[in-house]
């Protein structure tokens, strides 16, 4: 497959449901994910028998020309198992920002299954996360 936003993803854009400028938007390393289009919530990813290995806050959120980024960050001593093949870019609050809500109100955004370094074998190590610099950096809505 390819890297993509969930269809939901783009339907919480277009109801304002989800703010990557405002609200705390979190990416995690995943093992054992099958993708489907009718996901939309964080439970349905780790209830289809996915495991979340590590998670980041992203920082530094960017908006230009309809493109996300973030500033590069680290997944911190990344247990050591089997690979991790996909990262997930999620709305982890609410839309206005503050705490995180349930992983059954956390909106996926973005699947990423094809980048630089992944899929990867933790080791028990930091693991750097570096976003592309291209003109699409995480996503293009």
């Amino acid at each position: 497959m390819a890297n993509l936003v969930y269809p939901q993803g783009y339907e919480g854009f277009l109801r304002g449901e989800i703010s990557w400028n405002v609200a705390t938007i979190k990416a995690s390393a995943i093992r054992g994910y099958t993708y489907s289009a009718s996901h939309k919530f964080v439970s349905d990813a780790t209830g289809a028998g996915a495991t979340l290995v590590s998670t980041i806050t992203l920082g530094t959120k960017t908006t230009v020309d309809g493109v996300g980024g973030a500033a590069d960050n680290l997944w911190p001593t990344v247990t050591a198992g089997a690979p991790v093949d996909m990262i997930l870019i999620y709305q982890a609050s609410a839309v206005g920002g503050g705490a995180d809500v349930a992983a059954s109100a956390q909106r996926l955004i973005v699947r990423i299954d094809t980048a630089t370094n992944l899929p990867f074998t933790p080791i028990g190590v930091d693991v750097p996360v570096l976003w592309p610099g291209g003109a699409d950096k995480i996503f293009r809505v």
